[in-house]
């Protein structure tokens, strides 16, 4: 099997072992390895405006507000927009600052149809350090991906 079939098996593996309803869990560092490796994959940065403009930015990405800033309320329009941006047929990963939101995006997308939809775990910032910090423990920042400020 080639690379992206390993990867994809992988995090659907997760998926299953976690019980999760979507196609399958990523590390930051495989999925950027499947947006390399498949054409037409998208990943959905569900952050805040305010979280892309203060903490930075992944080049590439398709940016869509799963709460709106500010407020923190969610955004009733997520799935139209996202309808709108991403077609429902491609393999779309969802990311958000830690990989709660992201769940939730991918769980509302797998339910209306992107069968594709699949999750990145730790997502931009990773967990929570010691000190109550993010961006030292995980994360698609500390992984070293491409990102902008």
């Amino acid at each position: 099997m080639g690379k992206l079939s390993d990867l994809l098996n992988l995090a659907q593996a997760r998926a299953s072992d976690r019980g999760l309803p979507y196609a399958g869990a990523l590390t930051p560092a495989e999925a950027f390895e499947v947006l390399q490796l498949a054409p037409g994959a998208k990943l959905v940065d569900v952050r805040t405006r305010a979280e892309w403009d203060w903490v930075g930015r992944i080049p590439g990405a398709v940016e869509i507000e799963w709460n709106t800033y500010p407020g923190g309320q969610h955004n009733p329009d997520f799935l139209s927009q996202l309808k709108r941006q991403v077609d429902a047929e491609l393999l779309v990963m969802f990311i958000c600052r830690s990989g709660v939101r992201s769940h939730n995006a991918a769980s509302l997308a797998s339910e209306a149809g992107f069968t594709a939809s699949y999750n990145v775990l730790e997502g931009f910032e990773g967990d929570i350090d010691a000190f109550g910090q993010r961006g030292k423990v995980g994360g698609w920042r500390r992984a070293g991906l491409p990102w902008r400020s």
